[in-house]
């Protein structure tokens, strides 16, 4: 009796073990289908503007469900390629994050489609401090005289360009450095209309340029402001003397008389001048 028992116990081990060995062989075997696709991944970080190189970049394998968008699994197929965004050692090489087939490496390739690249001097107090960095967006105001036609001109303060795209601080575009750098000129991006709006403001008055919060994308339109709003002090205005009213000339002496009627005894009163 016990030694059926014990053979019992012997099968029903031998049993779930070969359950669980089956398991087991399935699941290795899901998880060898799910990492299956290789594609190509950044091995180093690599800033915007860079032109791809084959050291640069290794393949992987990458689990079917989760491939990102416009993944790339033969490194060939990025020779001679630029990337426009900043890629960081083991992101994946994406379609959305490379130039178009033919763009020479540079600040050009980051240029966003339909903008332009335009450069400003700037000292410490007009950088932010250094602050200003690239990836950044700034506000641009112009400290100009405000001519009015009339009389001397007036200074006014005013912002000319809101939530404009810092590109590159000097000759630098690198956008992983939160260090403050202190230089003397800023790359911009802007529109083409934007770019004239700044050339004519840079050359009408002085830049100075405000660091604005990175998720902040709100216009606010302003009229500017100018001495009198600073100091509140009243608008000018030109007294007006009250006008002379003629007095009416004297009027002439009148000279009356009375007369009696007789002998009905009436009266009346004769007057002239």
């Amino acid at each position: 009796m016990k030694n059926i028992k014990a053979l019992s116990l012997l099968l029903l081990a031998a049993l779930l073990g070969l359950v669980a060995a089956v398991y087991a062989n399935n699941w290795v075997g899901q998880r060898t289908n799910i990492a299956a696709n290789k594609i190509v991944v950044s091995a180093v970080d690599i800033p915007a503007g860079s032109r791809l190189e084959p050291e640069m970049l290794t393949t992987i394998d990458w689990p079917s469900a989760a491939l990102p968008t416009g993944a790339i699994s033969d490194p060939a197929l990025l020779k001679a390629r630029v990337v426009r965004l900043d890629v960081v050692r083991g992101e994946a090489i994406i379609e959305g994050k490379l130039a178009p087939v033919g763009t020479m490496g540079g600040l050009s390739a980051v240029i966003a489609e339909g903008k332009r690249a335009m450069t400003v001097r700037v000292n410490d107090v007009v950088g932010v401090a250094g602050f200003a960095l690239p990836g950044n967006y700034v506000d641009i105001l112009v400290h100009a005289q405000r001519d009015e036609g009339k009389g001397p001109t007036k200074p006014i303060s005013k912002t000319v360009l809101e939530h404009v795209l810092v590109l590159a601080v000097a000759q630098e575009a690198g956008r992983d450095d939160t260090k403050p750098k202190v230089v003397n000129a800023v790359t911009l991006e802007l529109s083409l209309a934007d770019s004239e709006k700044l050339d004519l403001a840079r050359s009408i008055g002085t830049l100075s340029l405000a660091l604005r919060n990175q998720t902040d994308e709100a216009t606010v339109r302003t009229a500017g402001f100018t001495r009198n709003d600073l100091l509140d002090e009243p608008k000018a205005f030109k007294a007006v003397a009250p006008a002379r009213v003629a007095k009416p000339p004297p009027a002439a002496p009148r000279h009356c008389v009375e007369v009696i009627d007789m002998p009905g005894g009436s009266s009346g009163l004769s007057c002239f001048n």
